[in-house]
């Protein structure tokens, strides 16, 4: 459950960027959040597939 919490913030934080990024027009940080977005994506991806083989 931890992990999963963990990578809910890690989206967060990364939506948080990638919206300060577009409104500064900061396009380095934007991108940031983009890519902490998707890691926390696959994060969580992973997260599921480990759930589905523990059934």
């Amino acid at each position: 459950m931890d992990d999963k919490l963990r990578n809910a913030a890690e989206e967060a934080k990364g939506k948080v960027k990638e919206k300060t990024g577009e409104a500064t027009d900061d396009r380095d940080l934007e991108a940031e959040g983009k890519t902490d977005q998707t890691k926390a994506n696959l994060k969580q991806a992973a997260e599921k597939v480990k759930d589905a083989f523990k059934d």
